[in-house]
């Protein structure tokens, strides 16, 4: 199976850390953070990866070419960000017509990727119980299909998915940037065919500074 890291936003609400590095290659520890998954795609069996850039998209090409230089990673490059479904579109050619893993690079995690369905008919999705700073959450499970509730729901999105790019080209878009959550899966939960998992393991959104510090402070408190 194929696998893909997002890579290509901007990274605002970390600002101003991300004016002149782009927010994959923050670290975590002595690592940057698209280093990190890089590896925990590779020790889990994952060694077709496609890595979607944009925003100073050169300095992460340059990183990971020099830090995995014997691993055959491909880049699909954005003339401007695309969002996560928008970059996945972009993306197709390379990516083909079977189901893939689909990764966040803006996450601190140890989620158990090993098992997880190779074949889906629209998307599988990992949820983690809601974070502070989505208490809401984004999607229930009913078993194992996904739910969203209007009011609260159970799991937030990990950021961690099997895609089958069947939905991208069922699909007719109005415009080359758009989310996938809001514009792809939704008549797909509805259609009962998403399903989905909850992960109690390790997981954080590193997306703003106070959360990249709270990483940090979980990995020095780990080592």
């Amino acid at each position: 199976m194929k696998s893909m890291i997002l890579a290509a936003g901007y990274g605002k609400r970390l600002a101003p850390l991300t004016e002149n590095i782009p927010k994959p290659l923050l670290e975590v520890g002595t690592q940057s953070l698209i280093k990190r998954n890089i590896n925990y795609l590779v020790d889990n069996g994952f060694s077709e990866i496609i890595i979607n850039v944009s925003y100073l998209g050169e300095k992460i090409t340059n990183h990971v070419k020099a830090e995995f230089p014997n691993l055959d990673i491909l880049f699909s490059i954005e003339d401007e960000p695309l969002g996560t479904g928008g970059g996945i579109l972009h993306a197709l050619p390379i990516i083909g017509d079977e189901p893939f893993l689909l990764m966040n690079s803006d996450i601190f995690h140890e989620i158990n990727i090993k098992n997880l369905p190779k074949d889906v008919k629209a998307a599988h999705l990992i949820g983690v119980p809601n974070p502070s700073h989505n208490i809401n959450g984004d999607f229930t499970l009913n078993d194992s299909l996904v739910e969203v509730k209007d009011e609260k729901n159970e799991l937030t999105w990990s950021g961690i998915s099997v895609i089958n790019p069947i939905i991208f080209y069922q699909a007719g878009f109005t415009s080359k940037n758009f989310n996938i959550w809001d514009t792809v899966l939704p008549s797909y939960i509805k259609e009962g065919t998403i399903t989905g998992q909850k992960s109690s393991d390790l997981w954080i959104d590193v997306g703003t500074p106070e959360r990249l510090k709270i990483a940090n402070t979980v990995y020095n408190d780990q080592n």
